[in-house]
C-alpha cells in the first residue's frame, strides 16, 4: 500500500508567507492597544485551517496586545485572503512569545553573575 508523501517545504512557505504578510498587516490596524508588535512565528496546522502566530511587543502591553490582536484576527484573515494564493486560509490565534523576555532576563543573570565574578 502506497501512502500520499505529504510536502513539508509547502506548510513551511505557508506559514513562512503568513507572517510575513501579517506583520505587514498589523501596521494598518488603528487599536491603540496593538503596540510596536513583531512576528516571531507561525506554525501552521497540516490540514491549513489554524495558524498560531507567535509575537512579542517592544511597546505596549502584551496581554492587551494578544487580546486586541485576537479580536482582528478575522479582519486579518479577510485581508491574508486577497494576499494568499492558497484554497484555505487559517484561523488565526495570536500567542505573547515569551521567549525573547526569557532571554533578556537570563542575560541580565548571566551579566550580574559575571560581575559578581570579577569582584572576587
Amino acid at each position: 500500500m502506497r501512502h500520499k508523501k505529504a510536502v513539508p517545504n509547502r506548510s513551511y512557505r505557508v506559514a513562512d508567507q503568513i507572517q510575513r504578510d501579517v506583520a505587514l498587516l498589523i501596521r494598518d490596524l488603528k487599536d491603540p492597544r496593538i503596540g510596536m508588535v513583531t512576528i516571531n512565528s507561525v506554525e501552521v496546522t497540516p490540514d491549513y485551517a489554524h495558524a498560531q502566530v507567535y509575537f512579542s511587543v517592544l511597546v505596549g502591553d502584551a496581554a492587551e496586545c494578544e487580546t486586541a490582536l485576537n479580536e482582528a484576527a478575522g479582519f486579518l484573515r479577510n485581508s491574508l485572503f486577497k494576499k494568499l494564493a492558497i484554497h484555505t486560509v487559517p484561523t488565526l490565534h495570536f500567542h505573547f512569545d515569551k521567549t525573547t523576555e526569557r532571554a533578556a532576563d537570563l542575560s541580565a543573570l548571566i551579566a550580574r553573575a559575571n560581575s559578581v565574578r570579577a569582584k572576587e
